[in-house]
């Protein structure tokens, strides 16, 4: 069974604000704080003034690659519960996480089996992992039967160009589905009636 949603590049009042008030809200929201190759980046004034809201008990979530301790420094006091983590070595997360007092997601980009299993270094340290494509912003697909052999126990995450009308084809799987790409319209904003669509068929599995 499904364990819950992510809707990950949230960068307006507008549709934070759908989202947080929707009947079937998911239990993840995520903001790219410091990868400014997406178009989904949210530089620190904007973000600081989007996520000063009430959560609702919704998840926010800081996207990292590879970040500074300036960056760290600086998105200290907003109002997150985990970081996304990208790129960021085993010590180094377990640092993060000490030092800031934050839930971790480790994200392990994948193409192959061997890129899989590297999950197992993190295992005791992160809170979820999360499987994703090596496009990172770019929204790329990769072969989730390479997971089949994961551990049951894990608590995981998936993403890589995951599609509105593939969440069914999930419904005997153990993971939170994180979507981005598949919520934008063709000028890369995100599109309430998408995001509508998506979290009503979510609430019928």
């Amino acid at each position: 069974m499904i364990k819950g949603l992510k809707i990950c590049g949230v960068s307006d009042p507008k549709t934070l604000n759908f989202i947080l008030n929707h009947r079937h809200p998911p239990k993840f929201i995520g903001f790219i704080t410091n990868y400014e190759k997406s178009r989904r980046f949210v530089n620190y004034e904007k973000l600081r003034q989007l996520i000063n809201v009430d959560k609702k008990k919704i998840n926010f979530t800081s996207v990292l690659v590879n970040p500074t301790d300036e960056i760290l420094e600086k998105i200290k006091p907003l109002n997150f519960d985990y970081y996304q983590l990208y790129d960021v070595d085993p010590k180094r997360t377990k640092e993060i996480k000490l030092k800031y007092k934050i839930k971790i997601i480790t994200a392990i980009t994948v193409s192959n089996k061997n890129d899989v299993i590297k999950y197992k270094d993190y295992s005791d340290i992160s809170d979820i992992i999360l499987f994703d494509s090596k496009g990172y912003h770019m929204s790329e697909s990769f072969d989730h039967n390479l997971l089949n052999g994961v551990s049951k126990e894990l608590n995981k995450m998936i993403a890589g160009n995951i599609q509105i009308d593939d969440i069914p084809n999930f419904e005997d799987k153990d993971f939170i589905i994180d979507l981005s790409g598949a919520l934008e319209n063709e000028k890369g904003e995100k599109d309430i009636n998408r995001i509508n669509k998506l979290l009503n068929l979510f609430s019928k599995i």
